[in-house]
């Protein structure tokens, strides 16, 4: 049986192309415009300073290596006056231009003159010696020196003076002591004199110590021709090369020019022990201390005591000298006393 389309009905078919479209009627899809907005440019301007930091690494150590070197001078801290140290003032310079000028005052001179104006800028109040109006001889002149100085509790000192006059006769001493009072100078301030001197006993003297020299060394032990010869060179002439040869290693004595001695005699030799009165060879590093009593005449024949005191110390069969410092000690009567005359030969 033959199926016959229906008038009303569509017949389905395929789908068909759309007409083309002409471009004129085409839907025109919109453009995209930028739209302005802000941006951050940490990052950039992050960037630009870790790529200057790296390009001014090497320009800066170059300027540095190339620049001159130069010292800057800071200014030295200014010290106040109540941060600086006081150091107090000795009166013994004081006390003995007083006591020179005032034993060569006169109360009689016109006052504003001479050596009375003198005293009286020194101390306005003081009295002065009143002298006869004659012809007599001039006050003899005397040498000052400062030979004792005793502080007080209430700041006051007291200065005794020895006047020493070149001039002395017979009923006139050739040391006089004057004992001179005065304030100040404890704290490093003026110091100032308070009244006149008075003459006063001469200052005791600190009792005579027993001498540690007590024994005596032979004139022919090697001990006294070694201090001879270097005696002979220490007071030769002041020529040091020819000490060095008699110290020990690291010993330094200065030699002094003056002294110039046409002979010279060793008197004796004592030491504080007794291994240095033993005769032969000493054993190496033995140390004694010793006294050297010497003579010496100079170019027109007087003829001086001279003594020292040394440190010897053995080395390699020898004595050499270890310290040298003169000494002052008088040679007891009870010892004996041994004249040996100083060769100087070479070592």
């Amino acid at each position: 049986m033959t199926s016959t389309p229906l008038p009303g009905r569509l017949r389905a078919s395929r789908p068909q192309a759309a007409p083309p479209v002409s471009p004129s009627l085409r839907t025109t899809r919109p453009q995209t415009v930028p739209v302005r907005r802000a941006v951050s440019r940490g990052p950039r301007f992050a960037r630009y300073g870790i790529w200057t930091a790296l390009a001014a690494g090497p320009l800066a150590l170059a300027v540095t290596l190339a620049a001159p070197r130069t010292t800057i001078a800071q200014a030295a801290p200014t010290m106040r006056a109540a941060d600086a140290v006081r150091t107090p003032t000795d009166p013994g310079g004081l006390a003995e231009m007083f006591v020179d000028l005032w034993l060569r005052a006169d109360a009689t001179a016109p006052e504003g003159h001479g050596v009375s104006a003198a005293v009286r800028a020194l101390a306005p109040e003081v009295d002065l010696p009143k002298r006869p109006r004659n012809d007599g001889p001039v006050p003899a002149a005397a040498k000052a020196v400062a030979v004792r100085t005793a502080y007080g509790p209430d700041g006051g000192w007291t200065v005794v003076v020895a006047a020493i006059s070149d001039r002395a006769g017979p009923a006139e001493p050739l040391v006089r002591y004057f004992a001179v009072a005065g304030t100040g100078g404890k704290d490093g301030g003026p110091v100032r004199i308070t009244s006149a001197p008075g003459e006063v006993a001469a200052p005791p003297s600190a009792p005579r110590q027993e001498s540690a020299f007590t024994n005596p060394v032979a004139s022919t032990s090697p001990l006294a021709a070694s201090l001879g010869e270097f005696i002979r060179a220490y007071l030769g002439g002041g020529q040091v090369s020819g000490v060095e040869r008699y110290l020990a290693p690291g010993a330094h004595i200065a030699v002094p020019s003056a002294a110039a001695y046409k002979q010279l005699e060793v008197d004796d030799v004592t030491a504080d022990g007794k291994g240095a009165a033993v005769e032969g060879e000493p054993v190496d590093g033995a140390q004694v201390r010793v006294r050297l009593r010497v003579t010496g005449e100079d170019a027109v024949g007087v003829r001086w005591p001279l003594v020292y005191r040394l440190e010897v110390t053995a080395r390699a069969g020898r004595w050499e000298v270890s310290s040298l410092e003169a000494g002052t000690e008088i040679q007891p009567a009870a010892l004996p006393s041994a004249a040996a005359a100083v060769s100087g030969g070479a070592r």
